[in-house]
């Protein structure tokens, strides 16, 4: 039974059940990740949780390195990936607080190293249609049903460079693109993961409204408040989530790069 990946905050290490085992440095080709990889067990499942801005928050999100999270995620062993993240509401109706189980993206960065073949290991070009792992996605809706956490089925996220958050006419437009909701880390995150044939789910909580959606200053405070209230039924999400993530794989991710290559 392979582990399952978890990167987030340390706040979601405190799952009722899980049991710390160890932390790993971990070298890869691409340099070092974020921080060490903390290793746990829940009921016999062997959990691996990376906080992706490092255990301090010290790293900005243009400048994590990406392919080595990743990378070392599959030095681990690891199959399937949850990817946690704080996002601004775009959508009418989206509020602060609100869980999103991502389905789209729409990749606006531009100085981020975002493959693991650049031409020395071949040219590939794999099939991202679907960006997220439509069995994790099913398991997902599931066990927020089975924990009473309410879950928003569906949203396409944006990703922007950063360190600074957007413009009013820039969040009007990714409007009129589809996006519903807005953030920093989801590529080349995900696309990183499909690369090396690692299933991946998103889960955006809505920490924020958007620039221009409300007439209030947009603040990190803000963005910490948010997360931190909501950080008990993420717990209670990914709970039930690991428990109920089937054994085997039976999703197109795993075969990510059959027919890809040139």
């Amino acid at each position: 039974m392979s582990a399952i990946g978890v990167i987030g905050g340390s706040g979601l290490y405190n799952i009722e059940g899980l049991t710390l085992k160890r932390k790993k440095a971990v070298r890869t080709p691409f340099g070092r990740p974020s921080d060490h990889y903390t290793i746990a067990e829940l009921r016999g499942r062997e959990i691996i949780f990376l906080p992706r801005h490092g255990s301090d928050h010290s790293i900005p999100p243009h400048m994590i390195n990406y392919r080595a999270n990743i990378y070392g995620f599959k030095r681990l062993g690891v199959e399937r990936i949850i990817s946690i993240s704080a996002v601004g509401g775009i959508k009418k109706g989206l509020r602060p607080g609100d869980i999103v189980l991502l389905d789209q993206i729409i990749d606006m960065t531009r100085t981020r190293r975002s493959t693991f073949y650049d031409g020395r290991q071949g040219v590939v070009h794999i099939d991202f249609t679907e960006p997220y792992c439509p069995e994790m996605r099913r398991v997902i809706l599931e066990a927020g049903r089975k924990a009473g956490v309410r879950i928003k089925n569906g949203g396409t996220y944006v990703a922007v460079e950063g360190p600074r958050l957007e413009t009013a006419a820039e969040i009007k437009a990714f409007g009129m693109l589809g996006a519903d909701v807005v953030g920093m880390t989801g590529m080349p995150e995900t696309s990183l993961a499909r690369e090396l044939e690692i299933c991946i789910a998103g889960i955006s909580v809505v920490a924020n409204y958007a620039a221009g959606i409300s007439k209030k200053k947009l603040t990190t405070t803000e963005v910490m408040e948010v997360m931190s209230a909501t950080t008990e039924r993420l717990k209670r999400l990914l709970s039930g989530v690991l428990e109920s993530i089937p054994p085997e794989r039976h999703c197109p991710c795993k075969e990510a790069l059959k027919d890809a290559r040139i």
